[in-house]
């Protein structure tokens, strides 16, 4: 390999790269921490280190020149070569100590996990914890978080997966929303009744028909895709919602609206990178997910 060949600045490659991805410099700087001047110069300076062109201007944002679009994915794939040594290093740590970051639902972060990291401040008060409480798949490959409790098993092969546990959700209500539907409550009572959505791709109406049900759009006067907002407005009487039955059977405010009706269930799996599996801290907290989240819901 010629070596002297190789004569700019990974810092500003990654400049570049990020800058592509997010679409303009403000996103970009946002996104690796520094001010938009910095980011600026390091992607000028390898403009003039590579003697090349890479962005045009177009309104608020930036496009890739055609120079640009033959670079930048070489430069990604430079990305997840050092991304891959990041990992490895993370992975060759023996320290119980560090940063480890979870990605969890809204749900699993709200209720489970307050009491998992109390436990583990205990056991291991020099490992830090950051949580993305997010209904979104967080990318692992990429180090958006160390580990993820998620519903479904994950298929790169890069990733390993425990499967912790199936767990079942109910429709609710309030006694009160449950009193103004027609009885006796059954599928047809519930196909008039005001329900609560956490999407607005039409995914819960059509997974509520497949079980028996025949909403429409109508049947979903308020949607909040924010699953706790989702949560409390079951509990204000607004319509009938869903929620894992061990938290909702906790809170005396709401009721099923009808039990015989199907249980909604979803797998629970908890996912981290191969390479992460052999950092002791994160295994710690890998382990401990584990065994607390197996253990039945209980409320403050």
């Amino acid at each position: 390999m010629d070596w002297k060949a190789v004569n700019f600045d990974w810092n500003r490659a990654r400049a570049f790269l990020v800058t592509a991805e997010e679409g303009s410099l403000s996103a970009a700087a946002r996104a690796l921490g520094m001010t938009q001047p910095t980011l600026g110069r390091q992607v000028s300076a390898l403009e003039k280190e590579l003697n090349v062109v890479l962005f045009e201007r177009a309104g608020q944002g930036l496009i890739l020149t055609p120079n640009g679009l033959d670079l930048v994915e070489h430069v990604r794939a430079m990305g997840e070569a050092a991304n891959k040594v990041s990992l490895a290093a993370s992975g060759q740590s023996q320290s119980i100590e560090g940063c480890v970051c979870i990605s969890a639902s809204e749900v699993h972060a709200y209720f489970w996990l307050p009491k998992i990291i109390k436990k583990l401040r205990c056991i291991a008060p020099k490992i830090n914890i950051e949580i993305i409480a997010t209904n979104k798949v967080s990318d692992l490959r990429r180090r958006e978080a160390d580990i993820a409790i998620r519903n479904f098993r994950p298929t790169h092969p890069e990733l390993i997966a425990r499967k912790i546990k199936d767990e079942q959700a109910q429709l609710y209500a309030t006694a009160d929303y449950i009193q103004q539907l027609n009885k006796p409550i059954s599928l047809s009572s519930l196909n008039q009744a005001d329900f609560i959505s956490f999407d607005s791709s039409g995914l819960l109406t059509n997974g509520l028909n497949e079980m028996g049900l025949s909403l429409t759009k109508a049947n979903f006067p308020i949607i909040s895709e924010n699953f706790l907002t989702h949560w409390q407005l079951i509990k204000q009487g607004l319509g009938i919602g869903i929620m894992p039955i061990d938290i909702a059977e906790s809170d005396p405010l709401v009721l099923q609206v009808m039990p015989d009706f199907p249980a909604i269930e979803y797998p629970v799996w908890l996912t981290t990178h191969r390479e992460l599996n052999s950092s002791r801290r994160v295994r710690l907290v890998f382990d401990l997910l584990v065994e607390e989240l197996q253990k039945p819901y209980q409320a403050d």
